[in-house]
């Protein structure tokens, strides 16, 4: 079992960045594929992007893709959301998730087996 718990959101301008943090418990992070998801108000929760459990792969939805970086660092067990060039639209609850197998392609975008409590970003035009 693992526990994850998000942190870095905040209040930012469009055009600005943000660093998520996604901390996972245990010893490692490396045997769980990682995953981050958003829901904005009035809105279905999202696949936003995923990374694998080697971080050898990537995954992106079409929206943050090019403006958004997933990326981890096992030794640390904690995998990260950099995000930039926020727009408006990207305000929501982001929620990282975590999986015990792998991701292959088609598969990224769930199902996971453990979420965080989740970070609020806000971007203000």
């Amino acid at each position: 079992q693992v526990q994850l718990v998000e942190s870095g959101g905040g209040l930012v301008q469009a055009g600005g960045s943000l660093r998520l943090s996604c901390a996972a418990s245990g010893r490692t992070v490396s045997s769980y594929a990682m995953g981050w998801f958003r829901q904005a108000p009035g809105k279905e929760r999202e696949s936003v992007a995923a990374i694998t459990r080697s971080g050898g792969t990537t995954y992106y939805a079409a929206s943050p893709k090019g403006r958004f970086t997933i990326s981890r660092d096992n030794a640390k067990n904690t995998a990260y959301l950099q995000m930039n060039n926020l727009k408006p639209e990207d305000t929501a609850v982001y929620y990282c998730a975590a999986r015990t197998r792998d991701l292959i392609y088609g598969t990224w975008s769930g199902p996971y087996d453990y979420w965080g409590q989740g970070t609020q970003v806000t971007v203000s035009s």
